[in-house]
């Protein structure tokens, strides 16, 4: 069991979707399996007029829902509603940020963590507010969800005015991909064995495929999500920071400013898109009525809330290129999109071709060896290997090895948001994007954003239920590659 010192969770957006469905579940779990939990405090923070009792009440019921029944322990859940309240704070009156601090302070603790489960036109308002009623401390931290801003001007201004009030060193820029389990074993992968890092370069990578692929849609959120689109929503954030993973440098130490100045390389060495290379280079999607899993789903423009003449995208995927000396004329495929086939999260390696056809055409299909990270549904990595079949001739096939989480490490694992809640409470910045990568990241997708908006055409009509617009296998096929398929 871990332990922790004494901490105030101040969550803004308390009684919201993602507190509910992701956050008190994770919070519950880590105070079922923390040694010392006297020292817990959880506000939850909303306009919602709500008793302590009827916030608790409804946290259970939220839990209840989103933990397995098998986890799920009466007496632990009695412990942990013991650290939950409620206060009702309507973000841009200072008034209530006096009550707030009243609550608060009737028990100091030696960490307080403000999570800002809101929108993010708000962050400067809590931010501000809590500067003006006294509550930020050295030992303060603040945690901001996506997306950060819609540009770099955007973001820009929300960082300006949080960091008005909070140090970069106090700012917790969340990405809850970085706390999956398998992207911290891409890590330990990489740098923990001297097997890959002599192949992990352009001498022997063809290609690197990152998808993020999702079988829902809009889920109700039209409005908030016609206004993003998947390129802010998913590609500034979540595939632009597994491409960092895969393509940094070693650095010096799992120290966090070391991890994230060897990620800014990357973002920096990313080939900047023109105008030609946006029509070339990215392929962007609308999903249209189709079926997932059998079943009949609307088309994008049919979803509530949607207008009837949107041209935000649902799908991208883009060609991406790094001008380094490891990685230079290795294309980095990045693709995602809602309503697809499947619900995948995967990067895949592809590694070259063997250089000479030491066993002929009646050897077999040779296919590439690839190295396949599964990040969701199931957890688990992948080697894809040729082998002799078993018999006479001296015929070969693919082979894989793999390491599923599930099978070869017993009991729970870990949720993305129960590690990333941890680490802020320790104060552990490794996992959370620096400002100066996130002015990286809207640097390079910027131009993308511009040439869509100047394009007339509409994105690229797809059939939900599907892998997205034909075009994207164009993107590939004219490299003499193709996505990834099997699963």
């Amino acid at each position: 069991m871990i332990s922790l010192d004494a901490f105030d969770l101040i969550l803004f957006g308390g009684s919201g979707d993602l507190a509910m469905r992701k956050l008190l579940p994770a919070l519950y779990f880590r105070h079922r399996d923390t040694a010392e939990t006297g020292g817990w405090r959880i506000i939850g923070i909303g306009r919602e007029d709500l008793s302590r009792e009827a916030y608790v009440a409804k946290a259970e019921a939220s839990c209840r829902k989103f933990v397995p029944a098998k986890n799920f322990d009466e007496s632990a859940w009695t412990a942990f509603a013991g650290c939950l309240d409620y206060v009702k704070v309507d973000a841009r009156e200072a008034a209530d940020f006096t009550r707030l601090g009243e609550v608060v302070e009737q028990r100091p603790a030696d960490t307080r963590v403000f999570y800002l489960a809101t929108a993010p036109s708000l962050f400067a308002a809590i931010s501000e507010n809590l500067g003006a009623a006294g509550l930020v401390t050295p030992d303060s931290r603040v945690v901001l969800e996506k997306p950060l801003g819609r540009d770099l001007a955007s973001a820009d201004k929300i960082n300006e005015e949080v960091g008005a009030v909070f140090d970069e060193h106090q700012i917790y820029r969340i990405d809850h991909y970085l706390g999956k389990e398998t992207v911290q074993n891409l890590i330990a992968l990489r740098f923990g064995n001297a097997l890959f890092e002599p192949l992990w370069s352009r001498a022997s990578v063809r290609d690197v495929q990152i998808t993020l692929a999702e079988t829902v849609g809009v889920e109700g959120r039209g409005e908030f999500y016609d206004g993003t689109g998947a390129l802010r929503d998913m590609v500034q954030n979540h595939l632009l920071q597994l491409l960092c993973i895969v393509a940094m440098e070693p650095p010096s130490s799992i120290d966090a400013d070391a991890m994230r100045d060897e990620k800014l390389k990357v973002l920096r060495a990313l080939r900047p898109f023109t105008p030609a290379d946006v029509a070339t280079r990215t392929v962007r999607g609308q999903y249209r009525a189709g079926a997932i899993d059998g079943k009949p789903v609307p088309g994008y423009l049919e979803e509530p809330g949607i207008p009837a003449d949107s041209r935000t995208e649902t799908f991208v995927a883009i060609k991406a290129e790094l001008n380094n000396w490891r990685w230079a004329g290795v294309p980095f495929y990045l693709r995602t999109g809602k309503r697809m086939q499947e619900r995948l999260a995967e990067v895949v390696v592809n590694f070259r071709e063997v250089p000479h056809a030491l066993f002929g055409h009646g050897g077999g299909d040779r296919v590439p060896n690839r190295l396949v990270i599964r990040l969701q549904p199931d957890e688990s990595l992948q080697l894809h290997l040729m082998a002799k079949v078993p018999g006479d001739e001296m015929r070969l096939r693919p082979v894989s090895l793999n390491l599923d989480f599930a099978d070869t490490y017993s009991g729970r694992q870990w949720d993305a948001y129960e590690r990333l809640l941890m680490d802020v409470i320790r104060g552990k910045l490794t996992l959370f994007m620096r400002r100066d990568e996130l002015d990286a990241a809207w640097r390079w997708i910027e131009p993308v954003l511009d040439g869509w908006e100047q394009d007339p055409n509409s994105p690229r009509s797809y059939t939900s239920g599907t892998w997205g617009p034909a075009a994207a296998s164009g993107l590939l096929g004219r490299d003499g590659h193709e996505w990834r398929q099997d699963s």
